[in-house]
């Protein structure tokens, strides 16, 4: 193992399934540099949208999975938020159901995480619009002066090349 100074993050050199880092270390790397720290996750079950609010991503370890980005998109390690039907029955017991899922429909819009996104940011009263601001510098939303990440199943947290750059 290797120490990647000043951020308490200790790397593997390579592990059996070739990347550098494993889930722990990747998510311990998010969760000490993100600028949020609350998450409304969403999903869909049974053609029904639901979100869970949270403040640590913790609370949906077990559907936090290591996963390798296509090689076109280099191959690197990411971690993602991917939920079987059974974590989406046990979530869904304390989760909000906001309807049908077609709450979501925005014609122009392809990304069920950007229009998971959009209808949070309106159904809290604020105009969304698309950015790519890093997670080491704000949220997704404010909400009562909180900075929260918002995330759909399926959903990237963060990879390999991004946390190497934001650790130094």
């Amino acid at each position: 193992m290797t120490n990647t100074p000043g951020s308490g993050i200790m790397f593997t050199e390579q592990n059996e399934r070739g990347f550098t880092m494993n889930k722990d270390e990747m998510l311990n790397g998010y969760t000490a540099h993100t600028a949020a720290h609350a998450y409304i996750i969403g999903f869909v079950l049974n053609g029904l949208l639901y979100s869970i609010f949270t403040r640590t991503l913790q609370d949906v370890y077990d559907n936090i999975k290591l996963d390798r980005a296509s090689t076109s998109h280099g191959g690197m390690a990411k971690i993602r938020i991917r939920m079987d039907k059974l974590s989406k029955l046990k979530l869904a017991r304390t989760a909000t159901c906001h309807g049908a899922a077609t709450v979501m429909s925005y014609a122009n819009m392809k990304n069920a995480g950007e229009k998971f996104e959009r209808y949070i940011t309106e159904q809290n009263g604020k105009v969304w619009v698309k950015d790519s601001t890093p997670f080491w510098q704000a949220g997704d939303i404010e909400i009562n002066g909180e900075q929260v990440q918002i995330k759909f199943d399926g959903a990237e947290i963060t990879n390999e090349k991004t946390l190497a750059r934001v650790l130094g």
